[in-house]
């Protein structure tokens, strides 16, 4: 069931989204070679913790890090451990903080030192298709019409977008109504209304989209070992532009 945020949550959850991106900030700096994926993890726990929020998902359906820290060819939910950081690595971190009972939710994935051209193209690509989507999240509109703007700005490059991982809403839970594919068509799905929380999230693999879980139960790839970008803002739908959550102050 989808749920109507009133002004008042909204205000917590831009709490919450605030808080996200400014771990997001300090990661800028933070993510270089020869940092370990669980320092990245203590180091966004600490910031979270210090602005009076808690990490969303630590313990979240047993998921044992604070953020998920996922390297190269791990698309999401790769669990932090003793994994250091090579010149050229791309990492995804996925921060979520939960502020008097409502999260924000938001990933980005970062170049390690100097990557290569066609690695920094797939970068700018999927941070560009997450802002297309956001382009469509207006009153009126429809979840398919963000979920074809994704998909057909990705597929433009010859990227694809798995089907089985979307963005969703989000409020007093990480993980709420409705889903948010990445791939679909215009015109359909649920409508967008004011009040309205997601988190969109366009996850982009430079070869074919089939996923597959590793041996951890958690960390996703898809079946080419390929390389794979993530972004994701939480937003709300207001009267008019949608209102990001999650960004930097």
């Amino acid at each position: 069931m989808i749920t109507l945020k009133s002004s008042r949550e909204i205000e917590l959850m831009d709490k919450a989204g605030s808080v996200v991106g400014l771990v997001h900030k300090h990661l800028k700096e933070f993510i270089k070679p020869g940092v370990s994926t669980l320092q990245i993890d203590r180091f966004c726990e600490q910031i979270i913790r210090d602005c009076g929020c808690t990490p969303s998902f630590k313990n979240l359906y047993g998921f044992p890090g604070a953020v998920c820290t996922s390297v190269n060819e791990v698309l999401v939910h790769g669990i932090p451990d003793h994994t250091i950081l090579k010149e050229g690595d791309i990492i995804t971190v996925d921060v979520g903080a939960c502020y008097k009972g409502y999260h924000g939710d938001s990933g980005w994935t970062y170049a390690v030192g100097e990557v290569k051209p066609e690695v920094r193209k797939l970068l700018e690509v999927t941070e560009q298709a997450l802002y297309k989507g956001l382009e469509q999240a207006i009153p009126g509109n429809r979840i398919g019409d963000i979920s074809n703007a994704i998909q057909t700005y990705v597929e433009s490059f010859g990227y694809s977008t798995p089907i089985e991982y979307t963005g969703h809403g989000i409020g007093r839970k990480v993980h709420e109504d409705p889903n948010v594919p990445n791939v679909g068509k215009p015109h359909t799905l649920e409508l967008l209304k004011p009040g309205m929380c997601i988190a969109v999230e366009p996850m982009v693999f430079m070869g074919k989209p089939h996923c597959v879980t590793l041996s951890d139960g958690w960390a996703v790839v898809n079946k080419e070992r390929s390389l794979s970008a993530h972004y994701e803002h939480s937003i709300a739908i207001t009267q008019g532009e949608c209102k990001i959550l999650t960004k930097e102050d």
